[in-house]
């Protein structure tokens, strides 16, 4: 049997393949799923339908039963248009949350914030992962993420979800504007002591992005492996499957599933998406491809830091 070290598409993190995360090991030599938690009113998929605190835990249960190596909480939607809220509101909702992830299902759980209080309190809570949409560009975000010892997704966006999807443009074809300014973020991090095996990268599908920029930007997102880092990328239902296959929301399931296989074979290394066991068996079946013949991993579980 092939090892996964030689026949994997995409070496990251200068060649390491193992993320610390906490006290989780997340090991990236094959790629992983990420199982979104909103515990929001008004996300674009699914908001509201997570906000009660047992409604949020089951859910998170589930997905991990299917097969997310990771659960990703977020407590303010960035959807289109969407209005942005305090601090201690985006706290109340997923402090409690994460709390009860990490100490009764031992969860590896990312924080989808921009806040630094929220990524304080969550780390203090044994949360393993950052994961911030403005790209730790948020007045004391930087700091607040050296402060938590824990890995950061850096993403892509073009303007604040208020406006950000009312005129997109690029002067540059997007992928090369989309890896010039991680590129840059990259370095302005670890200028400031964030060090470079603590950083993902995520090119932002849907952030300040018409159609035709998202569908380019998945053509050529193998660009954004010059950068060596892991590649988180999120397409799961979002509205450029709606508007190729005139879908509703409720209804982009398959053209989901057929993005995330597209995006594991130009090198992502985790898909974030809404509909786990789905994107599981195309993620495994796409590695089964890629690999000749090797076994997928099955089971998508993870190592704890100490003891496994």
């Amino acid at each position: 049997m092939k090892s996964t070290l030689d026949t994997y598409p995409q070496r990251v993190a200068g060649g390491d393949l193992q993320l610390r995360c906490g006290r989780h090991r997340l090991d990236l030599s094959f790629p992983r799923v990420m199982g979104i938690l909103n515990v929001t009113p008004d996300s674009f998929s699914d908001g509201g339908q997570h906000v009660a605190l047992d409604d949020a835990l089951r859910h998170a249960e589930q997905m991990l039963a299917e097969g997310a190596a990771i659960i990703d909480v977020g407590g303010e939607s960035t959807r289109p248009g969407a209005l942005a809220i305090s601090s201690q509101e985006e706290l109340d909702r997923v402090a409690p949350v994460v709390e009860r992830l990490v100490r009764e299902l031992d969860a590896l759980v990312s924080v989808d914030t921009s806040c630094p209080a929220v990524m304080r309190e969550a780390s203090g809570l044994g949360a393993g992962m950052i994961n911030d949409v403005r790209a730790l560009e948020r007045e004391g975000a930087l700091l607040a993420a050296m402060g938590s010892g824990l890995p950061v997704c850096l993403m892509h966006r073009q303007g604040e979800p208020q406006d950000m999807q009312q005129a997109p443009n690029y002067q540059q074809p997007v992928e090369v504007e989309v890896a010039e300014y991680l590129a840059r973020r990259v370095a302005e991090c670890e200028a400031a002591g964030l060090r470079r095996n603590r950083l993902l990268i995520d090119p932002g599908f849907g952030f300040g992005k018409t159609v035709e920029h998202n569908l380019r930007l998945l053509k050529h997102m193998d660009t954004l492996r010059a950068l060596e880092l892991p590649l988180l990328v999120g397409m799961s239902r979002k509205s450029m499957i709606g508007k190729v296959l005139g879908r509703p929301v409720e209804e982009r399931l398959f053209g989901g599933v057929a993005l995330a296989a597209m995006a594991v074979e130009r090198g992502a290394n985790i898909l974030r998406v809404h509909d786990v066991a789905a994107t599981v068996d195309a993620v495994n079946m796409t590695w089964a491809v890629l690999q000749e013949g090797c076994e997928p991993p099955f089971e998508q579980t993870i190592s704890k830091e100490f003891g496994a």
